[in-house]
């Protein structure tokens, strides 16, 4: 004799599977469309550059140098895929690293590092400071150097931006903003800086003169700014969900970058030297590529965690194109790993 057993339904299960496969088959036809894909997260290599994580880092323009601040080991010059630093130096000649702050020039001769009261300026063909200068007035938000290391763009909290010249001790200052600097970056020749802060402007503007030659209005306060090397694009980004490249000749907008969350940090940005690509990092562990010319995100990447944290996370600092157009990554991890890029 067959013994069958009933079991009794709840009505709602039935409309509950009902909306789970219109969920399923929605899901399905939106992929279908658009192709989604799970990214790849595994890195093709990866070296340790800090064993207990880094306050700061960051890439040189075609990828293969890196410069760390390290939490237990100082500043460390690395030549991507070498087991030992090129160089190692120090703002401290004893006592915890406090480096917070780390720029290389787009000819990758000169490095710019800094503490929230000191900044110095170091030699990549010697390994040697060059100099080393204290700001009293208010703390130190950003630096970027220029090619040869002629000019220094120095941002602070009071909100006034310096760029100085260490050969000749000509200091300018640009007074253009009325609240604290976040972000700065500046062209290789030195003549133009971009500037964003929490007045909720960008401005690009001359080293030589102080005029600004471009205005950037956004919704929140400016968290991140970056120029284009070859003098194309500039991108600036908000604290909230506006984040824009412009065309540096115009002041014109090129594309807004297409993402659903209501929030996107960055935390470096690098432009592709063809002019197609956006490379950006976050404080989620997250690296994403954009084309530039739709906003839209081609690829997503996901870098190892620092594990002495809890929760587990990571934030990208660095972030660069190779020579062969794979992508090169360095975070608060203390690694550097090598991606393969999606084409």
């Amino acid at each position: 004799m067959l013994n069958v057993a009933f079991t009794k339904r709840n009505p709602f299960d039935y409309v509950r599977s009902k909306m789970f496969l219109r969920l399923l088959l929605l899901i399905t036809a939106i992929c279908g469309s658009v192709g989604c894909t799970v990214p790849d997260t595994t890195p093709l290599k990866q070296w340790r550059h800090v064993e207990e994580g880094a306050y700061a880092a960051d890439i040189s323009a075609d990828g293969t140098i890196a410069v760390v601040s390290g939490v237990d080991n100082g500043i460390n010059v690395w030549r991507i895929g070498d087991s030992e630093p090129l160089y190692r130096w120090g703002h401290q000649s004893e006592g915890n690293n406090l480096v917070v702050s780390v720029h290389i020039s787009a000819d990758k001769r000169f490095v710019v590092t800094a503490d929230r009261v000191a900044f110095a300026l170091w030699d990549m063909e010697t390994g040697e400071p060059v100099g080393f200068w204290r700001i009293d007035e208010s703390n130190i938000r950003d630096v970027a150097v220029t090619n040869n290391g002629r000019g220094i763009l120095v941002a602070r909290s009071s909100g006034k931006v310096m760029f100085f010249e260490p050969s000749t001790q000509r200091r300018l200052e640009f007074l253009g903003h009325q609240e604290k600097v976040n972000s700065i970056d500046i062209s290789p020749n030195g003549k133009y800086a971009l500037t964003g802060g929490n007045d909720y402007l960008a401005y690009l503007w001359s080293t030589e003169t102080g005029q600004i030659l471009h205005t950037f209005t956004h919704p929140t306060r400016v968290t991140k700014v970056a120029l284009d090397d070859e003098g194309r694009f500039a991108f600036t980004a908000d604290s909230q969900s506006k984040s824009q490249i412009w065309n540096v000749q115009t002041g014109q907008p090129v594309s807004s970058l297409n993402y659903i969350a209501r929030q996107k940090i960055f935390t470096d940005v690098e432009f592709s030297k063809d002019g197609k690509y956006l490379l950006t990092g976050s404080p989620s562990r997250k690296a994403y590529l954009w084309d530039i010319e739709t906003g839209d995100q081609i690829q997503s990447i996901q870098v190892a965690v620092r594990e002495t944290i809890s929760p587990p996370t990571s934030v990208v600092y660095g972030v660069g194109f190779l020579p062969n157009g794979n992508i090169v990554t360095e975070s608060s991890s203390g690694l550097a790993e090598v991606w393969q890029r999606e084409r």
